[in-house]
């Protein structure tokens, strides 16, 4: 079956609901650092182009872009996260801050680095990327901090967005602790995975995997609708959640819950950048389903943002009235 269809007085009531929602991040903040210029010559040091550097922006990544896209989407998120006793920390922190985001859940983590990648950017081409970081897992001591953090926020929040990227934070005994929390207070989870082994993300409400990692994880190559089904039922017996939604890129999105399979064609015009376009999912499903859409009305929802966010360049979020004109 297909559902694409959502009215616009319908999505217009939903999206109205975000205004002031609180919804708790728990994931990997960083910053995403560009540098743009031009290249005018070939360095005489080595066969590389030099870079004559005209701006600098900075923007928030990661969990961060989760967080940016609920602000855009009138929510009132709450970052929880680790960032290391350095500079890009306090930049991170100016960076929330200029969104008007709290970030009192960051807890320092003095043996690492603030997660930072520095993407130059020439022509409207990406030259390099540099990427700083650490994806050893937390300690036992900022896992006990971050979980304290995350059990206070629970009794105001109205839903919870885990956002995985691998970088060290979400332990099998943090992502326990969490979710279990979440379940107990009956709040809705939305996860972004990283791992290949689903095993450690459940209870959740819903999983949204890309195509690449629902095929790794349920260890069955993607090739077709066939395989996509096979996989996507496969996923949503293996752990305890109520639907997983498979993002596809061009190809839109799939949900797989108990009651069937319901594919979501894309609505994206023009893809210039797919960069980030899971963080806005994320936001807008944990957001609508908070604001009283079905797990079908909230994937609609997703899949129209993302379908805004993808014509834009570089990491971006949508607004409401961005989203609601595109219904």
């Amino acid at each position: 079956m297909s559902m694409n269809k959502l009215s616009r007085e319908r999505a217009a009531t939903l999206t109205g609901a975000f205004a002031g929602k609180r919804i708790v991040v728990l994931g990997d903040v960083m910053l995403d650092e560009f540098i743009w210029g031009r290249v005018r010559r070939i360095s005489p040091e080595a066969p590389v182009p030099v870079v004559e550097v005209d701006r600098q922006t900075l923007a928030l990544g990661g969990a961060g872009n989760v967080t940016s896209n609920l602000v855009a989407l009138g929510a009132a998120p709450t970052p929880i996260g680790v960032v290391g006793n350095d500079s890009d920390a306090e930049r991170l922190r100016a960076a929330f801050h200029d969104v008007g985001v709290n970030t009192d859940g960051l807890v320092i983590d003095a043996d690492r680095p603030t997660t930072i990648k520095t993407r130059v950017i020439a022509h409207s081409q990406q030259v390099v990327r540099a990427d700083r970081e650490s994806r050893a897992a937390i300690n036992a001591e900022i896992e006990e901090r971050l979980l304290n953090i995350f059990r206070g926020e629970l009794d105001a929040a109205d839903a919870v967005v885990v956002s995985d990227y691998g970088k060290g934070l979400l332990t099998p005994g943090l992502l326990s602790g969490a979710l279990t929390a979440a379940r107990e207070r009956g709040l809705t989870v939305c996860l972004d995975p990283k791992m290949r082994n689903f095993v450690h993300y459940q209870p959740v409400t819903v999983i949204t995997p890309n195509n690449q990692e629902a095929a790794e994880a349920a260890g069955i190559a993607i090739e077709d609708e066939q395989s996509l089904t096979e996989a996507g039922r496969k996923l949503l017996a293996s752990i305890e959640c109520r639907a997983v939604l498979v993002t596809r890129g061009e190809e839109g999105m799939t949900l797989f819950t108990e009651d069937g399979v319901t594919h979501i064609p894309t609505v994206a015009r023009e893809v210039y950048d797919v960069t980030g376009a899971g963080d806005t999912v994320i936001a807008t499903l944990a957001l609508a389903i908070a604001s009283g859409a079905s797990l079908e009305e909230a994937a609609v929802l997703a899949n129209h943002a993302a379908g805004v966010v993808v014509a834009k360049v570089g990491t971006a979020s949508v607004t409401r009235e961005e989203l609601l004109a595109t219904i």
